[in-house]
């Protein structure tokens, strides 16, 4: 797993912080399965609510969380879809089905939860805004990674409209961190998934490959019945689909997860993981602007 040097005391030192070129009030964290008061299936650090956990330990966590950060965490209510919404100055939650957040407000941190999904973190080099996304296959198919850049954008683009000052942005500013999630030799896809991403382009088609004989034992994923020898199988680099489609839409400054076995949520116990364990919690990747 890899491990980071924390800004934050109050950390707990399984979390990860990225190491990345942010500016100085740019605060960013990735939780793991420790420092919570979850049990069973759900320990420790589960922030899921949607789970089956019982509701007073992930209210627990959650404060937990929230002691640890110093700012609040804002939980979306995720569909693997591709909405961005804002995050205003003032309000009490984001109740929004959405998938993406972002906020040009300090004091707030934008969240997304996952368990083998992709979260994606952006900010840009003078640190005027911060943006979570939730990029599973079928949202980072849907283009959730474009759409969140998009609606920050536009975001600026009305201020600007606005004020007489400009306060422009584009993708060359932009810098983004890929957290953990399932890795390539873990993330087995069937026919449907290629063709999904290959139509979009056909480049991505490097980053699938034929199902190994024996499936993905390397993850210590159990194939029996998983498999069916019709229909052609193969496994999926989604963190490189990622990166991909992020330098598409300009982005050069892309860090954290380079696709190599520490990254991975499947072969690595310290993280949750729906696609290993099947009954699973929720980890979380936070951003905020610092007051």
């Amino acid at each position: 797993m890899p491990t980071y040097l924390h800004k934050m005391p109050k950390l707990h030192p399984d979390w990860l912080v990225p190491q990345w070129p942010a500016p100085s009030s740019v605060q960013a964290v990735f939780t793991t399965r420790a420092g919570g008061v979850s049990q069973g299936r759900y320990a420790s650090l589960n922030l899921g609510d949607h789970v089956g956990d019982a509701p007073a330990d992930v209210a627990s966590n959650r404060a937990r969380l929230q002691d640890a950060l110093g700012v609040a965490p804002h939980f979306l209510q995720q569909v693997h879809g591709t909405a961005c919404v804002a995050l205003p100055e003032q309000a009490a939650d984001v109740p929004a089905q959405a998938d993406a957040v972002f906020t040009t407000h300090t004091g707030r941190a934008c969240t997304v939860m996952v368990a083998d999904c992709l979260p994606v973190l952006f900010t840009d080099r003078g640190g005027r805004f911060v943006a979570a996304a939730h990029a599973g296959w079928r949202g980072l198919a849907a283009g959730v990674l474009a759409q969140t850049l998009a609606r920050v954008f536009q975001e600026f683009k009305s201020n600007t409209a606005q004020s007489l000052v400009a306060i422009e942005v584009d993708a060359s500013e932009i810098i983004a961190w890929l957290g953990p999630c399932i890795g390539p030799q873990a993330f087995e896809v069937g026919l449907d998934v290629l063709q999904a991403y290959t139509e979009l382009d056909p480049a991505h088609a490097a980053h699938f490959k034929p199902l190994p004989a024996g499936g993905c034992a390397k993850s210590g994923i159990e194939q029996a019945g998983r498999s069916e020898p019709s229909k052609p199988k193969y496994v999926a680099d989604l963190a490189a689909l990622a990166r991909d489609q992020l330098k598409r839409l300009g982005v050069t400054e892309i860090h954290g997860n380079d696709s190599s076995p520490s990254w991975c949520t499947v072969s690595n116990s310290g993280f949750f993981s729906h696609r290993r364990d099947g009954i699973s919690g929720r980890m979380a990747a936070c951003i905020w602007l610092r007051g």
